[in-house]
């Protein structure tokens, strides 16, 4: 990226156009490049990703860009790692023959329309001008915001108004071992440039089936009333796909949700799938019913969803002949009916107030064993000394603050 943002530069004069390839860059090259990069409009920044993506003058070809776009978003994912800005998320290489940058690339590549209306998909050989290149970085916000994360995170140059914690969020897990997530940093961005603004910001762990166990009683405890989730799945066949609750998960029999939320998949391809308006069939979640299913659904209807977890866990299906009536996805699966090892749920944003409320109560209201320990000692349950120092007990134990030390 250094190599091709040098090769941009020399080839544009002090007002923006372009012209001959100079030697060294000189001043007025430097900021005109930079003030259209970072602060130009659509026009203006394609000038010089236009520049960046070939050497030659006139169109560029379709390989070209997809090379660019590699080396794009490798380059994000190098500079944050190297900066430590990855927020808790990593770095690591997917599994299958396509790695993360190149599948998030091909996304963005596939945002791109050409001459004739196609998008720019598998190995066309058609060439793009500036009109085309100028539309994408217009249509693809993260081609520009991925190049502002390069220059300010990777140069060093100039001081940044970009806010990173809306790009990669911050990673919360309470769990004193590892955990490796399905996730990295890269389909973390993807994903969460879909979420409501006010939501990007922190994701905290409410359920994993390698912490938590292959249990839908222990999903459905973990899940309800937590706010707005991103819902993952990985399949026996490596697919990795999910969805967006919008609201808070309840155990009902009745659909739930609005149409804020979206399906999405990971692997082996990036994709989001918004509501087309059809029906309100966003959320479902029950348990302990005889007449209707028991798990987790989005979208579709009863037995025929586009995303569902079975009561039985470690089944599901996601099933679309073509497509889901609610969010337009295709099968999401490998398999139609697939089996699955790995299931997280992650919040999103800020949590609940009253699951903070929650949070805040004193062991002296919800452990029996303190209760009793209390008033063998002669103290009532309301000493507000001895409340506070119960409160956020590890685990809810008290048998630490009511020992004789």
């Amino acid at each position: 990226m250094v190599a091709r943002l040098f090769e941009a530069m020399r080839r544009v004069d002090g007002t923006g156009k372009t012209k001959g390839p100079s030697e060294r860059i000189s001043r007025e090259q430097f900021t005109v490049s930079m003030s259209h990069l970072l602060k130009g409009n659509a026009e203006e920044k394609s000038l010089v990703v236009l520049k960046m993506i070939s050497a030659t003058g006139g169109p560029v070809k379709a390989s070209e860009v997809r090379k660019f776009t590699e080396d794009l978003v490798g380059s994000v994912a190098h500079v944050l790692n190297y900066r430590q800005k990855l927020r808790g998320w990593t770095q690591k290489q997917a599994p299958g023959s396509l790695s993360r940058v190149q599948v998030l690339a091909a996304q963005l590549c596939s945002e791109m329309k050409l001459q004739d209306g196609e998008k720019l998909l598998g190995p066309q050989r058609l060439d793009c001008d500036r009109a085309t290149v100028e539309d994408w970085v217009f249509r693809a916000p993260h081609v520009a915001t991925f190049l502002s994360v390069v220059i300010h995170q990777g140069f060093l140059l100039l001081c940044s108004s970009l806010d990173l914690a809306t790009l990669v969020p911050e990673r919360e897990v309470d769990q004193e071992r590892e955990f490796a997530s399905v996730l990295d940093v890269l389909s973390v961005i993807y994903i969460n440039s879909h979420l409501p603004r006010t939501q990007r910001h922190h994701w905290r762990l409410l359920f994993s089936s390698e912490l938590h166990g292959h249990s839908f009683a222990q999903l459905c405890g973990r899940i309800v009333h937590w706010g707005p989730c991103v819902v993952l799945l990985e399949d026996h066949d490596g697919h990795v796909f999910g969805g967006f609750a919008s609201c808070s998960w309840e155990v009902k029999p009745q659909f739930q949700g609005d149409d804020r939320c979206f399906l999405f998949s990971i692997s082996p391809s990036m994709a989001v799938y918004t509501c087309t308006g059809y029906n309100d069939h966003y959320m479902y979640l029950n348990q302990g019913q005889q007449t209707i299913p028991n798990g987790l659904g989005m979208g579709g209807q009863h037995n025929y969803f586009g995303l569902w977890i079975d009561v039985d866990f470690g089944k599901g299906h996601s099933k679309a002949k073509p497509t889901c009536t609610t969010y337009n996805s295709p099968q999401l699966s490998a398999q139609e009916d697939f089996r699955f090892e790995k299931m997280e749920v992650w919040a999103v944003g800020d949590a609940p107030v009253t699951q903070l409320a929650k949070n805040t109560k004193s062991v002296l209201d919800v452990d029996p064993a303190a209760q009793a320990l209390l008033e063998v000692s002669g103290r009532t349950r309301h000493s507000e000394g001895l409340r506070q120092d119960l409160r956020f007990l590890p685990g809810g134990s008290s048998d630490s603050a009511l020992s004789p030390e």
